[in-house]
């Protein structure tokens, strides 16, 4: 009988571009089908061939709907692949948003890298295009949690909620007909945030594959209080406080902090700005879908309260009233995407602020390295983008207890409520210090067979040894 396998096609040393092939040895699905971002030499992957041809695998499994872990789904459709793919409800409202927007975003780059004349290739021309994107949108199928599916003959699948963001899944696998159990815990998010519910524990996996993004670091245990901090010194420097931040998810987050901040009297009432069309419709999303919500979201819902909405608050849809923006003296709060400011609307908004020393700027995320937000958070002091060199002269904050990822000690503990230990645990989506750390401390704490994954390696999903 074939050994059945998995293959890790991304987000194996590094945080970006989660892949990982399943072979039952009579079918394969991949699991997460994810851009790389950051390093250069990680983005030149997106541009090559597909790592497994599109018709050798029937289907595509995601996690969540964050584009490091679906953005390649377009180019994959254009390079020929027609199958299922299967994700939770609110992540396919969400790809529905997020597909497009990152194909115009490609196209808006290559469009503005051929009038200034800054790319190497010429024409600049995008990975993938909004045609491709609604190809891609046509493949998709939902699964609500809880609620096993066939997805091979040979290969069944189960969603279970994850925390991270809306919709996001842990995905357990029954492969073959013993079964095997394979565990993919997509990115974990945390106990005790607003919004969403905690992670859920799983209790049986053979082999497990989990994020390690903060294996090596433990979050500041109230970050309200250094968010507020960061926004009354911004007030008082008199500039924009300008925030990247990912539109689905940390958007959402924020307001929600900003909101009860605000009530609280823990910091000044000012005009709050939202510069993303994904951000305005993801929130709509969020409020809709409330079989993602905890307990807390549920009640505000059904007493009437606007949870995301701050006393002065404003979206800016169009590429006209992000334009205005441009205009406003602080204080100010600036909300725009990307959250490691490698695209988006956030890029004119440094540009054009970063050299004001009133401005302040709020990292609230992990910043992959190679990525503008990791540069800024490192201290550069000029950063290229948009095709120049901007100077940084404004002050520069990071905000780790914001982040949806579970840290070292919210990854244990979901560890433990495991019943047994997996025969092997790969650790994925990290860097080599944040995996190496949670190594040695899950080997050492639980006593469990568990590595680093590595990046185009195959490892047997039987009892075996690798």
């Amino acid at each position: 009988m074939p050994t059945a396998t998995v293959r890790f096609l991304g987000a194996a040393g590094t945080v970006t571009g989660s892949k990982h092939l399943v072979d039952t040895g009579t079918s394969q699905i991949l699991l997460d089908c994810g851009l790389f971002q950051g390093l250069k030499q990680l983005r030149e992957r997106n541009w090559a061939p597909p790592p497994i041809a599109p018709g050798e695998f029937e289907a595509v499994i995601l996690s969540h709907a964050h584009i490091d872990h679906s953005g390649y789904l377009p180019a994959l459709v254009r390079h020929g692949f027609q199958g299922p793919v299967y994700c939770t409800p609110a992540t396919a409202d969400l790809l529905h948003l997020m597909l497009p927007d990152s194909a115009h975003l490609q196209e808006e780059q290559a469009e503005y890298a051929n009038y200034r004349g800054f790319s190497r290739h010429k024409p600049a021309r995008p990975l993938y295009t909004l045609e491709d994107a609604r190809a891609a949108l046509t493949l998709l199928e939902s699964r609500p949690y809880g609620t096993a599916f066939d997805v091979t003959p040979d290969l069944r699948a189960a969603f279970h909620p994850a925390g991270h963001i809306l919709g996001s899944a842990i995905i357990s696998l029954e492969v073959g007909r013993a079964p095997e159990r394979l565990v993919f815990s997509g990115d974990l998010g945390r106990w005790g945030r607003p919004v969403l519910p905690d992670p859920t524990l799983v209790e049986e996996a053979d082999v497990l594959l989990v994020e390690a993004t903060y294996g090596n670091r433990l979050h500041p245990a109230d970050p309200v209080d250094d968010l507020a901090r960061v926004v009354r010194e911004a007030a008082r420097r008199g500039g924009a406080l300008v925030i990247p931040a990912f539109a689905i998810g940390r958007t959402q987050e924020l307001l929600w902090h900003l909101r009860q901040l605000e009530e609280a009297q823990a910091i000044p009432v000012l005009p709050v700005y939202v510069d993303s069309p994904m951000a305005i419709e993801a929130t709509q999303i969020y409020r809709r879908h409330r079989e993602d919500h905890d307990a807390e979201m549920q009640a505000l819902m059904e007493s009437g309260v606007k949870p995301f909405r701050t006393a002065q608050f404003t979206f800016a849809p169009s590429r006209l009233e992000s334009i205005r923006l441009n205009d406003l003296v602080g204080p100010v709060i600036i909300i725009s995407a990307s959250g490691m400011a490698t695209g988006g609307r956030v890029l004119h908004h440094l540009s054009l602020r970063l050299p004001d020393p009133r401005t302040t700027v709020l990292l609230v995320g992990f910043q992959a390295q190679g990525t503008r937000g990791r540069a800024l958070q490192d201290g550069k002091r000029e950063i290229r983008m948009l095709g120049h060199e901007v100077e940084v002269r404004a002050t520069i904050e990071s905000l780790d207890g914001l982040s949806a990822h579970a840290d070292q000690a919210e990854i244990l503990r979901w560890l433990q409520g495991f019943r047994r230990p997996p025969h092997r645990t790969y650790l994925v989506h990290a860097e080599a210090a944040a995996a190496d750390a949670l190594e040695e401390i899950v080997a050492s704490r639980l006593g469990w067979s568990v590595r680093p994954a590595r990046d185009g390696e195959t490892v047997p999903l039987g009892s075996g040894t690798t």
